[in-house]
């Protein structure tokens, strides 16, 4: 983690910086995330930083077990009634490393795809360092799509990162930039003209 936090407090910052001047009527965009939009995510980035390990754990029971039940209320909880206070509350907790009990990994991968759900759907950019994009991602290969990863999807393909030291899995070959791997393994949309190869209509169906 003493590797971890400072790529996740410095992708939290370049948000901050990103969102900083965003058009009220922008915060209302669809998100990456299915139902949520780009306000939603924030609150949510707001709730993730905010979580301990007890606190995780209290409210999953409260939910009844249910994850998404559980993150739709810290929606609710951290989503302010104007985006620029949920922006100022994102700033605020930008540097805190408390976490769900989960594997280190979670926060990069927390910290890139929900960047880009916001991003992208904003027409905004930002080069996100390789190496830390592909840590992400191997944690999302060894994970279950059950539990957030994208083990399922990657099956029986090999992926080939074009800017970072990644060569995983094998199979018909998808190509292409670590992060654009990163979100299709995520469940996430990509450009057509992001990933190439053989096995890219597997990956993103």
């Amino acid at each position: 983690m003493t590797e971890i936090w400072p790529v996740v407090h410095a992708e939290r910052r370049a948000l901050v910086r990103d969102l900083a001047d965003l058009p009220a009527q922008a915060w209302a965009t669809p998100s990456l995330c299915p139902g949520w939009d780009v306000h939603d995510v924030l609150a949510h980035l707001v709730d993730d930083a905010r979580t301990t390990r007890l606190g995780f754990v209290r409210r999953l029971v409260a939910a009844g077990f249910d994850f998404d039940r559980c993150n739709a209320r810290g929606v609710a909880r951290e989503r302010r009634a104007d985006p620029r206070d949920t922006l100022a509350a994102f700033r605020a907790v930008s540097a805190r490393t408390t976490s769900a009990p989960a594997p280190p990994a979670t926060r990069l991968v927390e910290a890139f795809v929900h960047g880009e759900d916001i991003r992208r759907p904003l027409a905004l950019t930002r080069t996100c360092p390789a190496g830390p994009v592909a840590e992400a991602l191997r944690h999302q290969l060894s994970t279950s799509t059950k539990i957030g990863g994208g083990r399922e999807r990657a099956a029986g393909l090999r992926l080939v990162a074009t800017d970072a030291a990644l060569d995983a899995g094998a199979g018909p070959e998808v190509r292409g930039p670590v992060l654009a791997l990163l979100l299709a393994v995520s469940g996430r949309p990509v450009g057509p003209e992001e990933l190439a190869g053989p096995g890219v209509s597997a990956l993103v169906r």
